[in-house]
């Protein structure tokens, strides 16, 4: 993973996807200068979360994707979107909690936890499962730090009983969606995603 994330970008979507990255290191000290340290804190906790496609070897499309949704989550709540539009945490929670899903699943994959896409072991079903497992506790991570905030941060955090199950649930129904995506398209790249044999050559995993 470390040759991954050393890998220099090739092709202008690769380039924007970086671009991104740092983009999101921008926005904390923007938020530092000109809102709050609470704000900047919430967009500093996105930073770790915009490395994992480049560790991962991710294609350039859903690495953009996956950047774009991370980094409109902390900045809604730096502008409170989720209590100025009541139903702008629908979209967001949907997309990025299915989104966080894969990547948790390509770096379990990575790590040899789960079966990887397209490789030995693997079937769509069980792929769709773990994946929307692994979203439904990302759920509920994501309201326990809400709750945190809320409670040991800023009382300006909206939380409440109702806005938390929703919000878990259609996290849950994101990563079921993102499981079918995982279990049927190629996410990462060509040659990203091999498996090293007990003799220690690499072999490819069969492309999706």
């Amino acid at each position: 993973m470390i040759a991954e994330f050393l890998r220099p970008p090739r092709g202008a979507a690769e380039i924007a996807a970086d671009a991104l990255r740092i983009l999101g290191l921008v926005g904390v000290l923007v938020a530092a200068l000109l809102f709050s340290a609470t704000d900047a804190g919430i967009l500093a906790f996105v930073l770790p979360g915009l490395l994992l496609p480049r560790f991962l070897g991710m294609r350039a499309g859903f690495d953009i994707a996956y950047c774009l949704a991370l980094q409109a989550a902390g900045w809604s709540n730096v502008l409170d979107l989720y209590t100025r539009v009541t139903w702008w945490d629908i979209p967001v929670h949907l997309v990025c909690t299915g989104m966080i899903a894969i990547v948790a699943y390509l770096f379990l994959a990575r790590l040899g936890a789960v079966a990887r896409p397209g490789g030995a072991g693997f079937t769509v079903a069980g792929g769709i499962l773990v994946t929307t497992a692994l979203g439904l506790a990302v759920s509920a991570l994501w309201e326990m730090v809400e709750w945190i905030g809320k409670t040991y941060v800023s009382s300006a955090i909206f939380v409440e009983y109702d806005d938390t199950i929703g919000d878990m649930a259609v996290g849950g129904l994101g990563a079921l969606l993102a499981g079918v995506l995982l279990a049927t398209v190629r996410l990462e790249r060509v040659g990203a995603f091999e498996r090293v044999d007990a003799g220690g050559s690499a072999e490819p995993v069969r492309p999706v």
